[in-house]
């Protein structure tokens, strides 16, 4: 017996695209927008408990290193069965995890809730799940754009959520604020009823989930991709955490730390559309390299130029425009390479360098404070890898493989 793509019935109008498409960027907008509020907790966390910003910082690498672990069986698992399923789960997933952080009172306690549970959670709710569908759904002319405007509401939610995060902690405190935001993750479970979208058939030559991994493997673009995007997850893993701890011990105040990452997601909102629509006009592998190119002049002119609140929100602007960019991009490469079969599993792949470069990228942050007592290495070394990331972008092949002629 063949199990329901959705614990849901879902009426005949959720089955429409701009439904899906909507109902999709929510789910990203709760998922990414609760994710994005990490680095609030570190410091009230870190200073009640008593823990080193080492120990938090882990948890949330974990956290990263978790959500890619299990990106690619979450989306293999909705290429085969639906993405409903797998999304109500991971929502399931997800609560119970900010759940146990709220209540966490040691390190295993924190590794459990916030990085087994909530990265476990992410991989059910986000990018490779969502967009999986919605690839599926578009036509190939259009899906780059409609690959950006989903993956602007991972930016809307960065964007919302965190000014709601901040204002929770100042209000009930860090421990109720988690669960208040569970209670917001709990809604994408209905939610789910609308992206139930089921595995399409690639074209050409059909292939077995085991062919098309073993292809992608011999591919060099596909390993371009992966490590390319580990820099996309180290960057934005590291800023998210460790920006708002970085301005206050720079002498501004935690709610300017907050507005900043809050900036990137306002702006990326605009990227992430940008991204999609220029990536359906122009070469996505050389705007992926531009992307890169641009974070490094970012970087620079943050740490060259006195911290001010001008000289944070400019940076948090151009951030935004370059911030995930990168997604409908990545995705759109798989998709055009590798055909949309096995979309999901392939992309997850992918998806998992990048949650490599977010667990370096969240606990060397963390590691090099301690050491040191500054950022400024975590800076630098992001500098050098946006140089590797755009050197990477290049040579990838933007083209369907062979098999796919046979359309």
């Amino acid at each position: 017996m063949s199990l329901p793509s959705s614990p849901l019935a879902a009426p005949a109008f959720l089955r429409r695209p701009a439904v899906v498409m909507a109902c999709g960027a929510l789910i990203l907008t709760l998922a990414m927008g609760v994710r994005h509020t990490g680095g609030l907790f570190l410091q009230p966390m870190t200073l009640d408990h008593g823990w080193s910003r080492e120990l938090f910082s882990f948890s949330i690498a974990l956290q990263n290193l978790l959500w890619g672990v299990f990106q690619p069986f979450a989306g293999a698992f909705a290429d085969r069965h639906g993405a409903g399923r797998t999304l109500a789960g991971g929502a399931v997933l997800y609560v119970l995890g900010l759940v146990v952080m709220a209540y966490a009172d040691s390190a295993l306690g924190l590794n459990l809730g916030a990085g087994l549970l909530i990265g476990m959670g992410l991989s059910g709710t986000t990018f490779s799940v969502v967009l999986g569908v919605i690839g599926r759904m578009a036509a190939p002319e259009k899906r780059s754009l409609a690959l950006g405007i989903a993956s602007a509401g991972g930016s809307f939610g960065q964007f919302a959520v965190l000014p709601v995060g901040q204002g929770l902690i100042t209000a009930v405190g860090w421990q109720d604020a988690l669960l208040w935001m569970a209670l917001g993750i709990a809604f994408i479970i209905p939610l789910s009823a609308a992206v139930t979208g089921t595995s399409a058939r690639g074209g050409g030559v059909e292939q077995s989930l085991r062919q098309a991994l073993a292809e992608a493997m011999r591919t060099p673009s596909f390993h371009f991709l992966f490590w390319s995007f580990f820099v996309c997850g180290f960057q934005t893993a590291f800023v998210m955490l460790h920006l708002p701890a970085y301005v206050v011990d720079m002498g501004l105040s935690a709610n300017i730390g907050m507005s900043a990452v809050a900036m990137i997601g306002l702006f990326n909102i605009f990227g992430s559309f940008l991204s999609g629509w220029l990536g359906g006009l122009y070469s996505k592998k050389w705007l992926l390299a531009w992307i890169y190119a641009l974070r490094i002049v970012a970087i620079l002119a943050l740490m060259l130029f006195p911290l001010s609140p001008l000289t944070l929100y400019v940076f948090a602007a151009v951030m935004g425009l370059l911030w995930l960019g990168t997604v409908p991009l990545t995705s759109g490469l798989v998709g055009c390479i590798f055909g949309m079969r096995y979309v999901g599993m392939l992309y997850g792949i992918v998806f998992l360098g990048h949650q490599i470069g977010g667990f370096l990228g969240a606990w060397l942050g963390g590691r090099i404070f301690d050491l040191s007592g500054s950022y400024e290495m975590a800076w630098w070394l992001s500098i050098a890898l946006s140089v590797m990331a755009a050197a990477l972008s290049l040579p990838v092949r933007e083209a369907p493989l062979a098999r796919l002629a046979a359309r």
